[in-house]
Order: C-alpha cells, then sequence, then structure tokens
C-alpha cells in the first residue's frame, strides 16, 4: 500500500518553530496544502521531499524513514519547487533528455517517456521552442513534466499555479486530476479555488501547525454555522469590516451585502448561510489558538 506518513514533524531555526509537530498519515490522492505565506508549507514540503532534515520527527515512506531509504526514495518523488530553474536556451524537448540523463534513465526510456509527457502537458506542438519564449504556464506545465520523468509514486508542488490566468489554473487542475489515481501529490497553494475543485483532503496550517484535515465535507461542516449576510449601509461598510472579519463585500441596490465570519450572530437580522472552502479557512486562520481539528 502506498503510504506517506509525517510522525510529529518539527523544524526549528534558532528560536524560530518553522514546523512544529505535524503528524498525519497520506494515501493515493490530491492533498491540497493550504496555508497564508510564511505559514511554514515550504518548509514541510522541503522535509517531505528530504532536502531538509526534520529537528524532531520523521518522514516515513512504507514505514522506512525516508533518511535511511536515500536513493529508493529520491527514485519515487516527483518534485516541482515554486521557483522551477531551467535553461532559457533549451528546447522543452533538450531540456527533459537532459533532466531524463541525470535521472539515469535510459537512453530509449528517455525518449519515449519525453514525448509521452510533452503530450500529457500539451506541449508537444512546442517541443523544440525555446524555453525562453515561453509563457508562465507553460513553464509551469514543462515542471509538471519534468517532475513526471521517473514516473513517481510522490509528487510534491509547491505553489505550482502561482501567476498562471484563470484558463492555464483550470488546464492545471485536469492534469492534476488526471495524475492522481495512482500517486500521492501533495499541492501546496494559498489560493483556496486551486484545492477546492481537485483536493480529495484538505491540510490547513497557520504558524507552522497543521490547524485542520479533512475532506471537503467535513471542511465545511467546520464553518458551518458560522458564516453570516447582511445588508448594511455604505457609509457603515467601512466600520463592520474593521469590526468583524469579512469575507466579501458587494454593493446592491439596497445597501452593501457583507459576508462575515463569525461565531455568533454578528449583525441584527444578519442571516446564515453555507460556507465555502475560502470561509472555513478565513475561519480557521483567524481562531486565537490552535485546536485539534484534525479528523
Amino acid at each position: 500500500m502506498l503510504e506517506l506518513t509525517l510522525d510529529s514533524v518539527t523544524k526549528k531555526y534558532g528560536k524560530k518553530t518553522a514546523v512544529n509537530g505535524i503528524s498525519c498519515t497520506l494515501t493515493r490522492g490530491v492533498y491540497g496544502l493550504l496555508g497564508a505565506n510564511g505559514s511554514g508549507k515550504t518548509t514541510l514540503l522541503r522535509i517531505i521531499c528530504g532536502i531538509l532534515e526534520t529537528t524532531e520527527g520523521a518522514v516515513l515512506y512504507g514505514g522506512g524513514a525516508i533518511r535511511s531509504l536515500g536513493a529508493r526514495y529520491r527514485r519515487i518523488l516527483g518534485y516541482l519547487p515554486q521557483d522551477f530553474g531551467y535553461y532559457p536556451e533549451f528546447t522543452a524537448k533538450r531540456f527533459l533528455l537532459y533532466l531524463a540523463a541525470l535521472k539515469a534513465i535510459p537512453k530509449d526510456e528517455a525518449g519515449k517517456k519525453v514525448e509521452e509527457l510533452l503530450g500529457l502537458v500539451d506541449l508537444a506542438a512546442y517541443q523544440n521552442k525555446k524555453i525562453k519564449t515561453f509563457s508562465g504556464g507553460m513553464v509551469r506545465r514543462l515542471g509538471i513534466a519534468q517532475a513526471l520523468l521517473n514516473n513517481p509514486e510522490i509528487m510534491v508542488l509547491d505553489e505550482p499555479t502561482a501567476g498562471l490566468d484563470p484558463k492555464e489554473r483550470i488546464r492545471f487542475r485536469n492534469i492534476i486530476n488526471s495524475l492522481s489515481r495512482e500517486r500521492i501529490i501533495i499541492l501546496s497553494t494559498h489560493i483556496v479555488s486551486d484545492v477546492e475543485y481537485i483536493a480529495d483532503e484538505i491540510l490547513l496550517m497557520r504558524e507552522g501547525q497543521l490547524l485542520a484535515m479533512g475532506d471537503i465535507g467535513h471542511m465545511l461542516e467546520m464553518a458551518r454555522g458560522k458564516v453570516w449576510e447582511c445588508i448594511v449601509s455604505p457609509e457603515d461598510t467601512e466600520r463592520y469590516q474593521a469590526g468583524f472579519n469579512v469575507s466579501n463585500l458587494r454593493n446592491t441596490e439596497k445597501g452593501v451585502r457583507l459576508r462575515i465570519i463569525s461565531d455568533d450572530c454578528p449583525v441584527e437580522g444578519a442571516q446564515p448561510v453555507d460556507p465555502n472552502l475560502e470561509d472555513v479557512y478565513l475561519y480557521c486562520v483567524q481562531l486565537k489558538f490552535p485546536s485539534n481539528l484534525t479528523t
């Protein structure tokens, strides 16, 4: 059984704790790692990839610590970092063949694999174009292709849709969905909609801690009864924004419609509404003290 376990994973830099005692087990599927910038997401991903060592705890693959597995673990890992490095003068095909050689993939096998992956990420028509001519979306798709060269069982993607337009983000999500049946895919982002449509489970981080983990249905239940809508006058809008956690506002003919995250009814006449994942995110990150919200 494909299984990746985080056992009390902690990473400290002097007095600062970047990742604090995270424990969970991941199996096949897409896991959306949500959190604000600075919440510890990238540090956690680097630990999972074996780039950083834990201060305490361990990451286990198949029951064995990844540090002791060494090259065996790296062979089943695919990684797309937030800052994806490439050679701008290389063509897409040459770049992938070069990386295949670095990964010791046999030459005849590499050629077939590169052709297959260029088709998968819809870059076959551009395989002989230099990467410096690519759009941001094309570069991210090339990044997915390089992460798949060794047919990994575990894929780690750090902010993969940063800077992409809506069309490219949809294309990216569709590619990830097509890859998820036989792999563990961990997708880190601060863009809620990126994971709302494709993640089997959500992991929500704040200040190095795992605040919550569960499927979409479980996460939505956490914020049920905590989301309210009301209409206020334009003159009062700023006051309500200062006093409450307002997730959205919209001008209407009757006034300004506010969507407010609050444990209790925030304004007389406010009506409870169904939460979405963005509401859950805002509700959790505003918690004064982390609580045990994981399933």
